[in-house]
């Protein structure tokens, strides 16, 4: 590629300082062990929502995303339809639970649930996880310094680890939220940039880009087959993928902790609804902008495919947009990984250091071992990160393998913890046991698509869970308190209201924006279909693309208004009867 020049590398580092910057001003404030994890519970819902839709959104999305699609088409864009359906669950029945119960850990539920065992296996299953997923993040950010300076990717490695590690030491979850929405700003700047001077840049018109696209099978996101073998179906979209997310947003303390940190369940939940509305059509981009890149390279092979946007921006030659396109990638992977850092040192702290070693020592003792762990856990990542740089295919896929055979269990965990009235800890543990025994048994002996491990892990856990409860414990006489059931009933005998400035505190009730997210998935599958079938129609197709525009627009407004309506105390709602 062409030098990286004197004006992206002023682009470049101006971002890299500010960050750092920020991250030193925030850390000031920063005492105490609780403030390092959860902040001062008065960082603002909009502030939590941007860096909840950033730290998923990262450069496995940038890079990865494209690159899957540029092979595959848009049919990739299954996989992200489940959004609204999940964060409807998560809404509605997770964040109850871990909101009202004031948890730093939110594996600390297990314990209170289940017991001490489920709740160290879960906590040593995230960790294992997360540590998987963040070096994903940092081999593909890693590779994009490689490709603009030429410095060997094992020594881009651990330049990143550095950067995201200083910030994220100094500010704890507060540096994390505020520098992810000045890293959302970059990234989107950067990815409008791109997808602009595509959509304009192409040797043919765009109608005529299109139906070729069409005729190549690049724009049928709708894939109906039943085989599955096949990744990019709809049903593995809607039902395995929808399972893999409730994990990965529900049941993954690197996303929950941030709503923590809000003021109230009300901007926790508002927090987290935009996620929902918003997450798809921000994966929409960049999987159509690998689907025009194979347009425009005419779908040609590259030696790596996570580098084709960074090649795109490298012969495009705008002035300073190479080192736009490297911060805001660099921007997406540090949102993932200071959320994965913290995090993955809260969870050592809160689960494992305090719970079994250090148990009565001052906030500051604790602080102090957070920042410790947080540099252990940096350091342990760079190993798998050295191993994903010998991968040559598409990273967000990598990553998602990796995830696959974890979220089956996790899933049932807080599930069948949420909802069953018979399941013990024994049985819960024998039952992951068997779910991952099974998962390795479908891996390695079928042709079953990666997806489907989620349905497999959570069919055979919750199977094997039920019965060997019943065979070692015997059926339960009452619903526990940490059931949804449990804690309405507990409501009702204690007479408490339900709701809090017009939202709900109570697991198992669902809030007035939520069905706006049933409206938004409908709606994704109709946007799907009709650009598919009227691609080679270009006046029909633009009205299509107009009348959906107003329905987005109309849904997010409405969604605004609800979210920055003034708070007013409703009025005491108490449930009736509780079984």
């Amino acid at each position: 590629m062409h030098e990286f020049g004197v004006l992206n590398w002023t682009i470049l580092g101006g971002y890299i300082a500010l960050t750092l910057l920020l991250g030193a001003v925030v850390g000031k404030k920063v005492t105490s062990a609780s403030q390092f994890a959860l902040g001062d519970k008065n960082i603002p819902w909009w502030a939590i929502g941007i860096s909840v839709v950033c730290t998923y959104v990262s450069a496995m999305s940038f890079l990865g995303g494209p690159a899957w699609s540029y092979k595959e088409g848009l049919s990739v864009i299954a996989i992200h339809l489940n959004y609204p359906l999940v964060i409807f669950f998560i809404v509605a029945v997770f964040m109850p639970f871990f909101y009202n119960n004031g948890l730093t850990s939110i594996y600390e539920y297990q314990e209170r649930r289940f017991g001490k065992a489920s709740r160290v296996t879960l906590s040593f299953i995230f960790l294992i996880k997360q540590a998987l997923s963040s070096a994903a993040v940092l081999y593909a950010t890693a590779i994009i310094l490689e490709f603009i300076t030429g410095i060997d990717v094992v020594y881009c490695i651990m330049i990143v680890t550095a950067i995201a590690l200083i910030y994220t030491v100094m500010g704890g979850i507060a540096a994390v939220i505020w520098t992810d929405v000045i890293q959302a700003v970059i990234l989107f700047i950067g990815a409008f940039i791109i997808i602009e001077a595509v959509w304009n840049g192409m040797p043919e018109p765009m109608t005529d880009v299109m139906a070729e696209l069409k005729a190549k099978g690049m724009t049928d996101a709708l894939q109906t087959s039943m085989d599955l073998s096949q990744v990019t179906t709809i049903w593995a979209g809607v039902i395995a993928m929808t399972m893999f997310h409730t994990t990965v947003y529900g049941g993954s303390q690197m996303m929950v902790q941030r709503c923590m940190a809000a003021k109230s369940m009300g901007d926790a939940k508002k927090a987290m609804l935009m996620m929902g509305y918003v997450a798809f059509f921000i994966y929409f981009v960049f999987i159509l902008l690998g689907v025009l890149f194979n347009a425009y390279y005419d779908g040609k092979e590259f030696e790596n495919g996570n580098t084709i946007i960074l090649h795109y921006a490298s012969e495009y030659g705008m002035p300073g947009l190479m080192g736009i396109i490297a911060a805001a990638i660099l921007a997406a992977s540090m949102s993932s990984l200071d959320s994965a850092f913290n995090s993955m040192a809260t969870v050592s702290v809160a689960d494992f250091y305090k719970r079994f070693y250090k148990q009565n020592e001052s906030e500051e003792h604790y602080l102090k071992a957070s920042r410790v762990f947080t540099v252990a856990w940096a350091i342990l990542v760079i190993i798998p990160a050295l191993m994903f740089a010998t991968s040559t295919g598409s990273v967000l896929e990598v990553l998602s393998k990796a995830g696959s055979y974890f979220v089956g269990a996790s899933f049932c965990m807080f599930v069948l913890g949420f909802y069953s009235k018979h399941i013990t800890e024994k049985g819960l543990l024998i039952g992951v046991f068997a779910s991952f025994i099974a998962i390795w048994y479908v891996a390695v002996a079928t042709d079953i698509a990666w997806p489907w491990y989620c349905v497999i892990g959570v069919v055979v856990n919750a199977v094997v869970a039920y019965a060997a409860s019943l065979l070692l414990t015997g059926k339960q006489e009452e619903m526990h308190l940490y059931t949804i059931k449990g804690q309405q009933a507990e409501y009702a005998r204690l007479n408490k209201p339900v709701k809090e400035d017009g939202w709900y505190v109570i697991p198992g009730k669902i809030d007035t924006p939520c069905y706006g997210l049933l409206v938004m998935f409908v709606f994704s599958l109709i946007l799907l279909w009709g650009i598919n079938a009227f691609t080679d129609n270009a006046p029909m197709l633009i009205n299509f693309v107009r009348s959906c525009s107003i329905v987005v627009a109309i849904s997010v407004v409405a969604y605004a208004v609800y979210s920055l309506r003034g708070s007013k105390t409703a009025k005491p709602e108490q449930i009736e009867t509780a079984e």
